[in-house]
C-alpha cells in the first residue's frame, strides 16, 4: 500500500519499536464483521440458524467474524435486520458505552447507523435514542438502519452539534461520539481515504473534534457517561482532543475501560496527562488485534457537578383515532398507548415514551412511523412491520430462508402462496423463518407485494 511518506514518519514515531509489526499488517487480509441485534434475536438463538462460519469477536458479546465469501449482506436475515455489517474495532464505542433502559442517549455524529442500531438495541424500547448527523443526506441511510433494526423509540436529527448543544446542555444520561477523523485506522479497508488523508489531515478533524467533545460534556447530565471515540492514530486527533476537553471542563472524568488481551492504553507524554488519567483510554491496532483501529476514551460527568439539568417531557396527546387505524390494531397482539399517536396530515405516528420540546429542530423521524390513512382506509408501514415479531400480528406467513419466494419477496414480486392454507384476505406479514420482512396483501392465494421499493434486493 502506498501510504504518504510523512504518515509512515508520524506513525513510526508513535509506534517505535511496533512500526515494522504494523507496517506488516497491511499484508494481512483485512477483518469483516457482523454484530447480532439482539433487539430481533438472542445470539444463542442466531448462532443456531446461521449459515455463516462465525468466529466470535472476543471483546464483543454479540459480535462475530465472518468470512468475506459468505457476503451476510445478500442474505434473507440481513433484511429481516438480525444483525448489523460492521468493522470489528468499530463494534467497541457502542458496546464500552453503559447503556441502561429507561435512558435518554445522544449518538451525536451517528450516520450511517452502526452505533445507533446497537445503542437502540440496549435500550430494548424504553427511553430515547436521539441518533444526530450533521449531514442531510447520510441521515437517509441513518434512518433506513435504524428502522431495519426495529427500533422505534427514537428522534433522528440532522443538526450541527454545536447547535444542538446551545439547547440541550444537561439532557442526556448517555452521548457517544464517533467523531469525524482522518480515518487513518480505516486505510487497509479502503485505500481510498489515504487520498483524503493527503487532503484534510489530523490538523483539519482536530478543531472539529475538541469543540464536539465539549459540546457533548455540556450535553451530559451530572452522573452520565460519554464516550468519544475515532477511528484514527493520530494523538492530534485523540489524546489531544481529551486533553482539550479537561482544559475546558472541570466537572468530568475518565473511566476505566474494562481491559481485552491486545487493548493498548492511551499515550502518556506529560504531568497533565498523569493528572487526567489519560492511560484509562483504549486504543486499538492492527498488529495487536483481529480489527482496523480504534481509539475509544469513557468519560463520567461528576455526579456534584453544577452544571444545567433538564428532563425531558412526558408524550400525552389527545388524539382521536380514525376507525380505519383502531381496525388495523385490533390485529397486532401488542399493546399501544393511545396518547402516544400523533396524526399529520395522512402520516400516523407512534411517538417515543419521552419526548424533547426543543424549538426549530431539524427533525428527520419523530418516533415510529406506523402507516398511512389514504381513503377511509390505513396501510401499515415498512417500519412498523420491522419492529414486530413473527406472530404479533394475526394473520402472517412464514418461509424458509431457502425457499425462493424469499428473495422474489424482496425484490417487490407478486408471491404464489396457494400451498399455504389459513390465510386470511387482507394485510398479511410475511416473514422469514419466523422473523419480519415486511408487508403484503393478501387475497385468493397470491399476495401483492407491498415490500418497501427503497429496501429492495438488487
Amino acid at each position: 500500500m502506498n501510504l504518504p511518506e510523512l504518515y509512515k514518519e508520524e506513525m513510526k514515531e508513535l509506534l517505535q519499536e511496533d512500526y515494522d509489526a504494523y507496517l506488516a499488517s497491511f499484508d494481512e487480509p483485512r477483518q469483516f464483521g457482523l454484530r447480532v441485534n439482539t433487539l430481533k434475536i438472542s445470539v444463542e438463538d442466531f448462532l443456531k440458524i446461521s449459515p455463516f462460519t462465525l468466529e466470535p469477536v472476543p471483546w464483543i458479546e454479540n459480535g462475530f467474524y465472518f468470512r468475506e465469501e459468505d457476503r451476510p449482506a445478500k442474505h434473507p436475515y440481513y433484511y429481516a435486520g438480525l444483525y448489523y455489517i460492521q468493522e470489528p474495532s468499530a463494534m467497541t464505542p457502542a458496546n464500552v458505552l453503559p447503556v441502561e433502559e429507561g435512558d435518554i442517549v445522544l449518538d451525536m455524529c451517528a450516520a450511517p447507523g452502526g452505533k445507533s442500531t446497537e445503542l437502540g438495541s440496549k435500550l430494548n424500547r424504553t427511553g430515547l435514542l436521539v441518533s444526530n448527523d450533521i449531514s442531510a443526506s447520510r441521515t437517509k441511510a441513518l434512518l433506513k438502519n435504524i428502522e431495519i433494526c426495529g427500533i422505534s423509540d427514537v428522534l433522528v436529527l440532522n443538526e450541527d452539534p454545536m447547535d444542538l448543544a446551545k439547547n440541550c446542555q444537561g439532557l442526556f444520561d448517555k452521548i457517544l461520539i464517533d467523531a469525524p477523523c482522518s480515518g487513518e485506522g480505516m486505510f487497509r479497508k479502503d485505500n481510498k481515504l489515504i487520498k483524503s488523508w493527503e487532503k484534510n489531515g489530523p490538523e483539519f478533524y482536530s478543531k472539529i473534534q475538541q469543540n464536539i467533545i465539549v459540546a457533548g460534556a455540556k450535553m451530559l447530565k451530572p452522573g452520565g457517561c460519554m464516550v468519544f471515540s475515532t477511528c484514527t492514530f493520530s494523538m492530534l486527533e485523540d489524546e489531544e482532543s481529551i486533553r482539550h476537553l479537561f482544559r475546558e471542563i472541570d466537572d468530568c472524568q475518565l473511566v476505566d475501560i474494562k481491559p481485552y488481551e491486545g487493548f493498548e492504553h492511551g499515550f502518556v507524554t506529560s504531568d497533565f496527562d498523569k493528572e487526567i488519567a489519560i492511560d484509562k483510554t483504549v486504543r486499538i491496532f492492527p498488529h495487536k488485534m483481529k480489527g482496523e483501529g480504534h481509539y475509544v476514551a469513557l468519560i463520567r460527568k461528576k455526579v456534584d457537578s453544577d452544571s444545567p439539568s433538564q428532563l425531558p417531557s412526558k408524550i400525552c396527546n389527545k388524539v382521536k383515532l380514525p376507525e380505519e387505524l383502531q381496525e388495523f390494531l385490533s390485529h397486532i397482539k401488542r399493546q399501544f398507548d393511545p396518547e402516544r399517536f400523533e396524526i399529520h396530515g395522512e402520516k400516523v405516528y407512534y411517538m417515543p415514551e419521552s419526548s424533547l420540546k426543543i424549538p426549530k429542530l431539524r427533525i428527520v423521524r419523530s418516533g415510529l412511523l406506523m402507516g398511512e390513512i389514504k381513503k377511509n382506509r390505513f396501510e401499515p408501514s415498512q417500519a412498523l412491520a420491522m419492529t414486530l415479531s413473527g406472530t404479533d400480528f394475526d394473520n402472517f406467513v412464514s418461509l424458509s430462508c431457502d425457499d425462493e419466494r424469499i428473495t422474489r419477496y424482496l425484490k417487490g414480486e407478486t408471491i404464489d402462496l396457494s400451498d399455504i392454507e389459513g390465510l386470511e384476505k387482507g394485510w398479511l406479514l410475511f416473514n422469514v423463518d419466523g422473523y419480519p420482512l415486511g408487508w403484503g396483501k393478501y387475497i385468493k392465494g397470491q399476495m401483492k407485494n407491498k415490500y418497501l421499493a427503497g429496501w429492495r434486493w438488487m
